[in-house]
This record gives C-alpha cells, sequence and structure tokens, in this order.
C-alpha cells in the first residue's frame, strides 16, 4: 500500500478508558489491529494486516528511539515507551506504548504485541517533547541514516545516564511524579 501523507499539525485524542492492541510477526508486520487502533488511526483492518507497524510512525519521531524499543524487543524483553504516531490523514497522537516478544509453547519468539494508552500529558509537554525534539535535532544533523541513529541513540543514552536511573526506572519515575 502507498503511504504518502504529510503531517497535518493537528492532534486527535483517545479515551483514557481505551487500548490500542496491535501485533506483528518478527518483521513488524501487522497481523492483529483492535478497533480502537483502526479508529484512531484512520485505517480499516484490512489495510493495516500485512503492513508494517511503521506505517503510523511519524516523522517527529526520533529514529533512534524505535531502535532502542527493536533492540529491546529483539533480545526478548520487554519496553515501555511514549510514541507520536501518525493517523491515515495526517493527524497525530501520542501513546505510552507496552511492546513484548510474544512466544510459542517452546519458548520461541513468534512476533510482538504492543498496548498503547493514553499518556500523562504532563509527562509528554515537561519531559518528553523536548527530549525526542533535541534527540531528533541531533539526528537531523547527520547526512547518513546510520550516522544519525547512532548519535541520536548516543543521546538518549547519554540523558538516561545522566538521570542515573536505568531506562526502565526513568519512565516510570516520569509516569509516577507527573
Amino acid at each position: 500500500m502507498a503511504h504518502h501523507v504529510s503531517p497535518s499539525g493537528r492532534e486527535i485524542f483517545f479515551s483514557a478508558s481505551e487500548l490500542i492492541v496491535s501485533k506483528t510477526d518478527l518483521k513488524g508486520r501487522l497481523t492483529y489491529a483492535n478497533s480502537v487502533f483502526c479508529r484512531v488511526a484512520g485505517y480499516r483492518a484490512s489495510q493495516l494486516i500485512g503492513q508494517p507497524h511503521s506505517i503510523v510512525r511519524h516523522p517527529d519521531m526520533p529514529r533512534s528511539v524505535f531502535r532502542l524499543l527493536w533492540d529491546t524487543i529483539e533480545d526478548r524483553r520487554e519496553i515501555f515507551a511514549f510514541v507520536k504516531n501518525m493517523a491515515s490523514n495526517g493527524d497525530h497522537y501520542w501513546v505510552f506504548a507496552h511492546v513484548t516478544p510474544s512466544f510459542d509453547a517452546q519458548g520461541t519468539m513468534t512476533g510482538y504485541h504492543s498496548n498503547r494508552r493514553v499518556p500523562d500529558r504532563a509527562v509528554l509537554e515537561t519531559a518528553i517533547m523536548p527530549l525526542y525534539a533535541e534527540v531528533l535535532k541531533i539526528e537531523r544533523a547527520h547526512a547518513n541514516g546510520k550516522d544519525a541513529v547512532a548519535a541520536g541513540y548516543k543521546a538518549l543514552a547519554d540523558f538516561v545516564a545522566s538521570q542515573k536511573v536505568s531506562y526502565e526506572e526513568l519512565i516510570f519515575s516520569l509516569k509516577s511524579a507527573a
């Protein structure tokens, strides 16, 4: 599916009582999207299934955040992250994502499962938006994509290290401080 959408600059919201759910195969291709995901992202399930999850990736998201996410889940661990997504019409929505690897009965990793909730607005505005803007600025200073992601990843790692906590501790301290 060709997907040439530009950001509209309009933010859309979903209810705090709702949960966006998706599942992917090991390559990140969608194998399931619940009705909330379809409605908020502006796609029918038939348009999403088989597409890369990055179909909802917003260009304001630092690529290094996704490197951290992929490195973590490919290492068979769960991750929590704040993500700005883009709907089919260019509108955007923020989520607090919990992404986990899925395993079969033999323990073989078979795909990934993501539950996304409404993020705390104060955390977004005071911590995440400024951090991601700075990391994106660092990434955009590099013409080479690999160099950009490496520089952004280092900036993220340096920020976490400066807080003297693990990534997980940082994410949950942000949630509890808001």
